[in-house]
């Protein structure tokens, strides 16, 4: 039986995702959480066989909960499953430790063909992204600006798209609104915004809001 760890900020993903590991017979659901840190403190509790996580939630997230769980359990299979159906965001999520990358539009079998794969050890990445790295591997493609963001500067990037203030977004992450602020004005001086109109038409063009 793969002893499963959800981590996701969203309810009723954490509910859609048990309604769909109690069709199988070999993942049982140990434990949820809605953000980095009740992670951080159930993996010193228990022991599971994977952690299935989001990359965006308050607090600690991303590859920055990766690479603390990886630090202090190293041998911790973790799996993401994202929103974000880039492959900037898949590959920090892999170098900061992920075995595996999937989106939340993926096929159910997909997904549970993934938690298997990466429990045995092996890898798994969405097929999409891993089209767009090969791509972005033989030069045919060229990766946008914002692969050059952090993971916490990105999801301040398409909060700011989507008309959040500065003090909107710090209670949404959990974080100071100092925090906010200086993300802010590193990804604006890193991706030459001028203004919170450019970067709106930046995300908009990119598909980074709806």
């Amino acid at each position: 039986m793969i002893r499963l760890l959800i981590c996701d900020d969203h309810a009723i993903v954490r509910k859609g995702l048990r309604q769909l590991f109690s069709l199988v017979d070999d993942i049982e659901v140990v434990g949820e959480a809605n953000n980095g840190g009740d992670v951080l403190e159930m993996l010193r509790k228990m022991s599971v066989d994977i952690l299935l996580m989001d990359m965006t939630m308050p607090g600690i997230c991303g590859e920055d909960l990766i690479a603390r769980i990886r630090a202090h359990h190293p041998t911790q299979a973790i799996l993401v499953l994202s929103m974000h159906d880039e492959a900037q965001v898949a590959q920090r999520a892999l170098r900061a430790g992920a075995a595996g990358y999937l989106t939340k539009d993926s096929e159910p079998e997909v997904l549970l063909a993934a938690i298997r794969r990466v429990v045995q050890g092996g890898n798994f990445i969405d097929p999409g992204i891993a089209e767009q790295l090969v791509f972005q591997a033989s030069g045919q493609q060229a990766t946008p600006s914002h692969g050059a963001l952090s993971g916490r500067e990105y999801q301040v990037l398409c909060l700011l798209a989507r008309g959040r203030s500065v003090n909107d977004i710090a209670e949404e992450l959990s974080i100071s609104n100092k925090t906010v602020s200086t993300h802010k004005a590193r990804l604006m001086e890193k991706m030459g915004f001028a203004s919170n109109a450019a970067l709106i038409r930046y995300a908009v063009t990119h598909g980074l809001v709806e």
